[in-house]
């Protein structure tokens, strides 16, 4: 399966504003682009990329007085294949953990574990550790909070998230990767592309992301607590602690967004 991705955001500037972006595909996929990935400014100024400390593709640019318009696309090549499950997988004892997983079990700006433990715990104690744990904690946020994009807000933490029971994708994701950073399971966020593949259209669709990934059995899993099913066509573009190091652009300066735009689509081969 091929499928055809990219965006067009445009931002309003009074005046020249450094910002950085996160718009390229993660370099984990890098080897399913077919042909050049494209990530590009108008007017036509420079962007300076680099691989921040999570491994993740930045820009560097600055947006000129009257502002920006970036534009990006690429054809990737999918499995076609839904979310991998694996339902033996099993949870790591935390003095076992690699060094580099240990963030990925601390608070962050939006998952504040210490404001959740002991609601984790009364939850999830009596659960399976492992997949069946990260499971319970999924299905329980899937219930738990309601979607709607009306209930978004930039600082909306997991501890919101859980008393106001409401949030769109980044607030379920945060959510659950606090909950299982409580329970000992490294998580971490995830944002990416996702478009209307292998289900019915949304009449709203949004074909940016937010989903988490957990470590068991020595590797990372996906999970989605949103949707709370394997999905088809995921297209990872960054990884963090939360939302705040996966920001798809942060401006030095104020600036106005104006346009905002994003394809995912499967390519359907002629014959």
């Amino acid at each position: 399966m091929d499928i055809r991705v990219g965006f067009e955001i445009a931002y309003a500037a009074a005046q020249p504003t450094p910002m950085v972006i996160m718009l390229n595909i993660h370099p984990s996929r890098q080897a399913d682009i077919i042909g050049t990935e494209t990530v590009v400014a108008a007017p036509d100024v420079s962007i300076r990329f680099y691989h921040d400390s999570f491994g993740n593709v930045c820009g560097r640019l600055v947006a000129p007085a009257g502002g920006v318009t970036l534009k990006g696309r690429a054809r990737v090549r999918d499995t076609g294949l839904p979310d991998e499950t694996m339902p033996d997988a099993q949870q790591i004892p935390v003095e076992q953990l690699p060094n580099e997983l240990m963030l990925y079990l601390m608070p962050s700006r939006y998952c504040e574990t210490d404001k959740l433990t002991d609601i984790a715990w009364s939850l999830f104690a009596k659960t399976k550790p492992g997949w069946d744990r990260v499971a319970a904690i999924t299905e329980f946020v899937h219930r738990h909070v309601t979607f709607g994009y009306e209930h978004a807000h930039h600082m909306k933490s997991a501890h919101d998230v859980y008393e106001q029971k409401t949030g769109v994708c980044r607030d379920f994701a945060h959510l659950a990767v606090a909950l299982c950073r409580c329970m000992g399971i490294p998580a971490r966020y995830c944002t990416g592309y996702m478009g209307d593949i292998g289900i019915p259209p949304d009449p709203s669709p949004m074909d940016f992301s937010g989903w988490f990934q957990v470590w068991l059995s020595g590797r990372w899993f996906t999970f989605d607590a949103r949707h709370n099913v394997p999905r088809i066509g995921r297209i990872l573009m960054a990884t963090g602690r939360d939302a705040a190091d996966v920001a798809l652009s942060t401006s030095f300066g104020r600036m106005e967004l104006k346009k905002f735009e994003v394809v995912s689509d499967e390519v359907v081969k002629a014959g």
